[in-house]
């Protein structure tokens, strides 16, 4: 008996379903296909379509490994709470509300045979259940309430109690306290549907801000064991600040680029090579397949100016609410002084140079290359026309309203200052990565 073959036939990408069924229906047979088909062969990672580049194997892995050979020494998943409607909220009064509510009523359950399931009293989880099951009762801790970037350009609080956070990860030993400072590259991980997306950050990050995201720091913080007998309070100095960038990759850096190579030099060209076109069609397929791994660049010049470009990058990246408003946009109504923002909008699905902000206020003359910069499948002034948006969670009755952190923050227009920045950050981000060498 001969052996079965796999045919196959690229038919292209962003097709409906309508395409793909009129190819179907005018083949006629499978038969009539045949010509236009290629014998699939699996290659020795077992991939039959979208296979792998041999070279991407050879690079170094930015997550730590057994051997110890990598970009760095520490890693950590997202925060996943399975519970973002309780724990996550524009307004920090909102947030302690909603928290206080919930503790209160889950305490009141502690003895019951039953548990009170109402969505809109308490969002029960595995680990909660369990705590419910061993009588453990819990308190309001308003010090553990934290900044978060829930999605991309997109800050809210979170009550980062463990207690109450499904799956919180190593957070705890990149921001132990709030006085600690970091800086995180976040990638999305393996089977997004997406391209890769990067993203750098300074605080705690959601499990989905860039797809399912893993974080690689600038450092990690181990706490102490010699704290003073009866201090209650935990101190800035009572942790060890270690670097996350490993000493392997930065002998081999000093080695081929020169002593002056700092840790914060790899770091930087870390987020450089992560944005290369160049870098992410060549290794298209491996990327939606692993976590990506970095060449070192065999020119010393090309090293420093991806470095000086990821430099650049993570300013615009992580600086992003401070930005310049672009001088060719313009926006009209702001003299009605209504800055609430109820959901904006363009003025037409083919029409993305003006966004209707509110009733009163217009932008306009919004550059075409602004919408080149895409994170997660979607540009980055899209994602602040979602989520800056009020909602309601259907379960839990929670409302969600960005409008609050302006208030709070005694800032009425900071939203629409905030849309502003990040068409600049998507301009420059792509003027930058136009900037990066190609070739590799």
């Amino acid at each position: 008996m001969s052996k079965a073959q796999i045919l196959y036939r690229d038919i292209g990408d962003y097709l409906s379903r309508e395409d793909k069924l009129k190819i179907v229906k005018e083949a006629h047979d499978i038969l009539s296909l045949e010509p236009q088909m290629k014998v699939l062969q699996p290659n020795e990672a077992g991939d039959w379509i979208n296979q792998r580049n041999s070279e991407f194997a050879e690079f170094i892995p930015l997550e730590p490994d057994e051997k110890e050979q990598s970009f760095f020494n520490k890693k950590a998943i997202g925060v996943a709470t399975n519970r973002d409607s309780w724990v996550f909220n524009f307004s920090k009064n909102e947030l302690c509300k909603n928290m206080k509510g919930m503790i209160n009523f889950y305490n009141k359950q502690i003895g019951n045979s039953v548990v009170n399931e109402d969505p809109t009293k308490i969002s029960w989880t595995r680990a909660l259940r369990k705590n419910f099951q061993n009588n453990i009762k819990h308190t309001f801790k308003e010090k553990t309430i934290a900044f978060c970037l829930y999605r991309p350009f997109t800050k809210q609080w979170l009550y980062y109690d463990r207690s109450f956070i499904e799956s919180p990860g190593l957070w705890s030993q990149l921001f132990p306290l709030q006085e600690h400072k970091n800086i995180i590259i976040c990638v999305s991980c393996v089977g997004t549907k997406n391209e890769l997306s990067v993203l750098i950050s300074k605080n705690i990050s959601d499990l989905h801000f860039i797809g399912d995201t893993q974080c690689f720091p600038l450092y990690w913080y181990e706490k102490r064991e010699n704290k003073a007998q009866g201090e209650l309070f935990e101190k800035e100095n009572e942790y060890t600040c270690h670097n996350a960038i490993s000493n392997f990759i930065l002998d081999q850096a000093k080695t081929r680029y020169g002593s002056k190579v700092t840790r914060e030099d790899i770091f930087y060209y870390v987020y450089g090579m992560l944005h290369s076109p160049s870098y992410r069609k060549t290794y298209a397929n491996d990327l939606k397949k692993m976590l990506p791994r970095l060449p070192l660049v065999e020119d010393a010049k090309d090293f420093w100016a991806f470095s000086k470009a990821g430099r650049n990058l993570a300013d615009l990246h992580l600086n992003y609410e401070e930005q310049e408003k672009p001088k060719e946009v313009k926006v009209s109504g702001i003299e009605s002084g209504n800055f609430i923002v109820s959901k904006m909008e363009f003025l037409a699905k083919d029409k993305k140079d003006t966004i209707r902000y509110n009733s009163d206020i217009t932008i306009s003359n919004i550059p075409a290359k602004a919408y080149e910069y895409i994170v997660n499948g979607k540009s980055a002034i899209e994602w602040i026309m979602e989520r800056y948006a009020i909602t309601t969670h259907k379960e839990s009755g929670i409302k969600n309203n960005p409008n609050d952190w302006a208030i709070e923050h005694d800032n009425p227009r900071c939203i629409l200052d905030l849309l502003l920045s990040v068409i600049t950050v998507s301009v420059e981000t792509v003027e930058i990565v136009d900037g990066l060498p190609g070739g590799l």
